[in-house]
């Protein structure tokens, strides 16, 4: 169950309204992104050089008085140059393709700035105060850049394993947004339709989670409610030292044409490494969104019909007749034999009465 910090309630319920694929059924197959820190670290710093690059091109003069610089045309040119790279760079990076390169090109233009900052705190008539926080800024950008660009690098030769899993899924329930809302809100209730999931237990505020793991092992994480609109918002984290830090939203919507509630879910979680993270990895399976959509499919049929309809192929284990047992349905020659007694009895009657 993301990878991002859980920095506070508002941020841990901002991304409550992720996006959702809706099928025709109603129902979207869980989708299941591994995320990866130096990703998100990379496009941050994307969005920061097409910023960079806008205000070089736009304002120059700006940029050289904060840079301490003279303005002189051969500065202000010097930096609209400067700024066409860093756009090139940003717009590179935010494609997302082949990152770890455009990642080396900052670190590059990184060097050629310095280069060019170290230039100009030799010039008695630049603003030695201001020079020396633009060295300093942009030192602290480069070692971000370079750990970046390593870290990129080596994703992208399978050195570098994703680092969270991030799923969406949604469904459509044939019941009023209230009494959905009511239903999932019940907490100790989520084992009852969650696979993985052995028990809930609600104290002091918070909401202790018991999962099962291989080999009968289980292993569980405390979490508290964030964001709680009734009837529209449900969100939750883990507590600060979970051996899973994850949290996750479900959100209550009208379904279109008055078909019911419309349940879209969106969890984030980081496996830890070692023999828990493989214990978390057996628990979800292969794809983590396929293991929430059963868990949808089975809180619909739930509210719909009341109970958790279960496949044949999920009862018996192996191989197995494709037919009644003879313990479940009477066989044919004792329902013959059933059928004879009956009509005798009847037969019997009738001469009495007669």
């Amino acid at each position: 169950m993301q990878t991002q910090p859980f920095s506070n309630d508002a941020q841990s319920a901002s991304w409550a309204g992720g996006s959702i694929e809706r099928l025709e059924n109603g129902h979207s197959a869980g989708l299941a992104q591994p995320e990866s820190r130096a990703v998100r670290r990379a496009l941050g710093l994307g969005w920061l050089s097409v910023g960079i690059g806008a205000a070089e091109i736009v304002a120059p003069f700006a940029v050289a008085k904060l840079a301490g610089a003279r303005l002189r045309p051969r500065t202000i040119a010097a930096l609209r140059l400067l700024g066409v790279r860093e756009l090139a760079s940003g717009l590179g990076i935010l494609s997302q393709t082949r990152l770890a390169a455009w990642l080396w090109t900052r670190v590059a233009g990184d060097a050629i700035d310095l280069a060019l900052l170290a230039q100009t705190l030799r010039n008695p008539r630049s603003s030695r105060k201001r020079t020396v926080s633009a060295i300093a800024s942009v030192l602290g950008l480069t070692a971000l850049d370079v750990r970046s660009a390593v870290e990129c690098s080596r994703r992208e030769r399978g050195l570098l394993e994703p680092e969270g899993v991030h799923v969406l899924s949604a469904i459509t329930v044939n019941r009023p947004r209230d009494e959905v809302y009511r239903f999932w809100r019940d907490l100790q209730r989520l084992p009852q339709f969650m696979a993985h999931l052995e028990s809930v237990t609600v104290h002091d505020g918070l909401s202790t989670w018991r999962a099962k793991g291989p080999a009968g092992i289980p292993f569980e994480w405390d979490a508290e409610i964030v964001d709680d609109q009734p009837n529209e918002t449900l969100a939750w984290r883990s507590c600060a030292g979970s051996d899973v830090p994850n949290q996750g939203s479900v959100r209550f919507l009208d379904a279109p044409g008055g078909r019911g509630t419309e349940v879209r879910v969106e969890l984030r979680y980081d496996p830890p490494t070692g023999a828990l993270g493989k214990a978390i990895a057996t628990m979800f399976g292969a794809e983590p969104g396929q293991a929430i959509a059963g868990d949808l499919r089975r809180f619909k049929q739930m509210l719909e019909t009341g109970e958790v309809l279960h496949s044949d192929a999920s009862i018996h284990r192996g191989m197995h007749p494709a037919r009644p047992s003879r313990k479940a349905v009477p066989s044919r020659r004792g329902n013959e034999e059933k059928s004879r007694t009956k009509h005798s009895d009847e037969g019997k009657g009738r001469q009495v009465t007669t």
